[in-house]
């Protein structure tokens, strides 16, 4: 299940946005070394700036890779993927109550970090939901695939 996988990668030192894109790779044709580039900007709500959840970051980059539309002149398709980044949001908000890391990690209104990482320790992993909201996010993209395959058949 991609929602161990993008876990285990957390859990190995991924920010969550790696996490999760690096989990759904290969159905996105991505080498590991590009997704991990990819979403190295977006951990920590956005190189620690505490805003758009990277675990959600990394769902939406997924959605796109997969779902995307590439013709700007299409707007009924591109309406259509933007319905899709919405309802999976409203799904995720309605499970954790919102999509912006400092919310998530119940941060002061405002607050951003230091641009530094933390270190991995007992107590990171104890206190942040991190893990689970990046398991959440690749079980909801799994279960979008699942839909979408469906709806082909």
């Amino acid at each position: 299940m991609k929602q161990h996988e993008a876990e285990e990668l957390f859990a190995g030192g991924c920010n969550c946005a790696q996490a999760v894109l690096v989990a759904f790779g290969d159905d996105c044709k991505l080498d590991r070394e590009t997704a991990m580039r990819l979403g190295s900007s977006l951990g920590g709500g956005m190189g620690r700036l505490r805003e758009v959840c990277g675990a959600v970051s990394g769902m939406f980059l997924v959605a796109g890779l997969l779902y995307g539309e590439s013709n700007t002149g299409d707007k009924a398709k591109k309406d259509a993927h933007y319905r899709l980044i919405q309802e999976l949001a409203a799904e995720f908000k309605a499970e954790h109550g919102s999509i912006v890391c400092r919310e998530l990690l119940n941060l002061p209104e405002g607050q951003s970090d230091q641009p530094v990482s933390e270190a991995r320790t007992k107590e990171y992993y104890r206190r942040r939901p991190c893990k689970e909201i990046v398991g959440y996010a690749a079980m909801m993209m799994e279960k979008k695939m699942r839909e979408k395959a469906d709806e082909v058949r």
